[in-house]
């Protein structure tokens, strides 16, 4: 069954979305640490349009096959850099945040590593996500993901 495209049927509330990724992207996030948010948060919330949009613009960015194969496994590899295994903590512990929220702990080593303000901009990049992903979901966009 075809469900509806956002930019189509409410086209304002997706140029609110499209306004917040164009902040995002001019935050001063470093790119990689972005795709590493968006990816792990969209294979979570099982969003197969954003995991396909989102691995391939890491690809192209440079990022390493392995690492993103073991992306959900990241506490089981040596591949990720302190900063990176703190971004996938908070990443994970926002996007299922009905599970405790988000610790103390996990907190804590994000605002030492990052302070105040990169961490401020790393939480609105996996609300960001998250809201897309939803939208991809509900919309079934997996739908419009071309065979290649």
């Amino acid at each position: 069954m075809k469900r509806l495209l956002i930019l189509k049927a409410a086209p304002a509330a997706y140029e609110a979305m499209m306004g917040l990724e164009s902040y995002l992207q001019n935050a001063g996030i470093k790119p990689e640490h972005y795709d590493l948010i968006k990816i792990r948060a969209s294979q979570i919330n099982h969003c197969a349009y954003c995991i396909d949009k989102h691995t391939r613009d890491a690809r192209e960015r440079g990022e390493r096959e392995q690492r993103i194969y073991l992306l959900d496994a990241w506490r089981e590899t040596d591949l990720f850099t302190d900063e990176e295994q703190a971004i996938l903590a908070l990443t994970e512990e926002i996007t299922l945040i009905h599970k405790g929220g988000v610790s103390e702990a996990t907190y804590t080593k994000a605002e030492q590593l990052f302070g105040e303000s990169y961490l401020a901009q790393l939480l609105m990049a996996v609300v960001t996500i998250n809201a897309w992903n939803r939208i991809g979901v509900t919309a079934d966009m997996g739908r419009l993901i071309e065979k290649k």
